[in-house]
């Protein structure tokens, strides 16, 4: 007969699992601050083009790229703010279906947090070159693309050695005012967490992965 041995973990006393567990909450629990929409301005800019004209040949220049330094490694921030009393997500809409997070590809050699710093004030930041206050916070996501193809996913499946791109999102606490410049041939939307959740095919899998990946911060509204 199997001995069945209960609670977990095995062998801890209830005294040192409360312990363990009172310890771990103070260290654990993340609060961010979230501030009204309307305490941010919005503007426009010239338009903010993708380096490729089509999605075949963006994979043709990654497969170029890659046979040349290896894996891509692109960033994107989450940005958050509040609408009566819901969080929202700040995203980048272009024409009527496709949305995505500000960010893009890290140079060679650059840091991941600079470069998400980088790419957000190249997307949103203002016209007169005033500096942007970018508090990135926190990774809460990590996806891998395994071929020179669309599919990503939140871990590097079994069978792939060399994963083809390594995308990292960052959680950003924005200041409590702002002025973000949104290039003209986008729209930024603020979305909210219940429209994004289990809603892949909306605003496909990362996207809609928010939620979840959000659910561990406390969220304090301003």
């Amino acid at each position: 007969m199997a001995l069945v041995v209960k609670g977990w973990p095995m062998g801890r006393s209830n005294q040192n699992s409360n312990a363990f567990m009172a310890n771990s909450a103070s260290h654990t629990e993340r609060t961010i601050n979230l501030y009204p929409l309307t305490n941010y301005t919005f503007g426009t800019k010239d338009p903010l083009y993708e380096q490729d004209k089509s999605v075949a040949s963006r994979f043709n220049r990654m497969r170029e790229e890659f046979e040349k330094g290896g894996m891509r490694r692109s960033v994107e921030g989450v940005l958050i703010v509040h609408e009566h009393g819901l969080p929202h997500v700040l995203l980048l809409q272009l024409g009527t279906t496709f949305f995505k997070l500000p960010g893009g590809e890290l140079g060679t050699t650059e840091d991941a947090v600079d470069g998400v710093k980088r790419l957000l004030t190249e997307t949103l930041g203002r016209q007169d070159g005033a500096a942007m206050e970018w508090t990135v916070e926190d990774t809460i996501g990590n996806w891998w693309r395994p071929n020179f193809e669309p599919p990503q996913y939140p871990y590097v499946p079994a069978h792939i050695t060399k994963p083809k791109e390594h995308k990292r999102l960052f959680l950003v606490q924005l200041p409590e005012k702002s002025l973000f410049a949104v290039p003209r041939n986008y729209k930024l939307v603020a979305a909210p967490l219940f429209e994004l959740y289990d809603n892949s095919q909306g605003y496909g899998p990362i996207i809609s992965s928010l939620p979840q990946a959000l659910s561990r911060f406390n969220f304090n509204y301003q």
